[in-house]
């Protein structure tokens, strides 16, 4: 394995919070158009096909919650980046980075399009060690934040959340009437 590239690692940082903003940019402009999509089904009596498509809604607003979370990690792991580079690889991860590490590490597998997480994982992997990796990116020992466990991995969502989106899109999106 090569020794840990800390300058390429923090570059690494710097791109994924980049590409994680650039990405929640893009899904936030897709979902408002498709909420106002919602919203004419809705005026047209489909809420069949409302209801289908207010589920997909409601798991990319999961996943831009989780890029937010991911996000905050990757600043926080560049604002203590000398911690990083401190650390003695058999002492194990520095408190005050770990639960950074191991969301950055858990969520590289599980957001698409965001190429830099894989290869922050990959450049982590020699200061930490191969199990450590594995360990974290399957959440072993539950470190990984819970609401951020639970934005990156949405089921299929409860009918009362889905009818309460279809109300507020609804909602939002009324006519005016002069």
């Amino acid at each position: 394995m090569p020794p840990f590239n800390a300058p390429r690692t923090k570059v690494q940082l710097k791109l994924a919070i980049n590409r994680l903003k650039l990405l929640h940019a893009k899904k936030t402009a897709v979902n408002e158009q498709l909420r106002r999509d919602i919203a004419q089904l809705l005026e047209q009596n489909k809420e069949a096909s409302a209801r289908i498509r207010v589920e997909h809604i409601i798991r990319e607003d999961y996943l831009l919650e989780g890029l937010e979370q991911v996000e905050l990690y990757c600043e926080l792991l560049a604002a203590r980046f000398g911690l990083l580079e401190g650390i003695q690889p058999q002492l194990g991860c520095d408190p005050g980075i770990e639960e950074a590490v191991h969301a950055i590490i858990y969520a590289a597998g599980r957001i698409e399009g965001v190429k830099e997480l894989m290869i922050l994982r990959d450049l982590l992997a020699p200061r930490f060690g191969r199990d450590f990796i594995v360990a974290a990116a399957e959440d072993r020992n539950n470190i990984v934040n819970e609401r951020l466990v639970a934005r990156l991995n949405i089921g299929t969502p409860e009918a009362q959340l889905v009818d309460q989106y279809l109300m507020e899109i609804a909602r939002s999106f009324k006519p005016c009437r002069v």
